[in-house]
């Protein structure tokens, strides 16, 4: 089953792949966080280690993931997304965090 999840980048990102605020990626099978990013990066192969660290796989420090106001940083790359990303109701949103005092 082939499914379209819209992810929002911020905009280094996006300037870095010339792409608009909403990128529309496909997934096949179920819609995880590793599928999307998979598809994402394969789709614009100049993101590769921008958003997750090319030899481990694991997010870049001060990147975040949303879906709606629920982060998902902190769980399992294999884990399904929220129905309403999957379904293309809300965004994958990939946030660039601040730190500092």
């Amino acid at each position: 089953m082939r499914t379209t999840v819209h992810v929002v980048l911020p905009a280094p990102l996006r300037t870095l792949a010339a792409l608009p605020r909403d990128v529309p990626v496909a997934v096949d099978g179920p819609v995880t966080l590793a599928a999307v990013l998979d598809a994402l990066e394969e789709r614009h192969p100049v993101l590769r280690g921008t958003i997750r660290d090319r030899a481990t796989g694991r997010r870049r420090p001060f990147v975040r993931f949303f879906a709606g106001e629920v982060d998902l940083s902190h769980e399992p790359p294999t884990a399904e997304l929220p129905d309403a990303v999957a379904k293309g109701a809300e965004p994958l949103v990939v946030l660039g965090a601040m730190a500092g005092g």
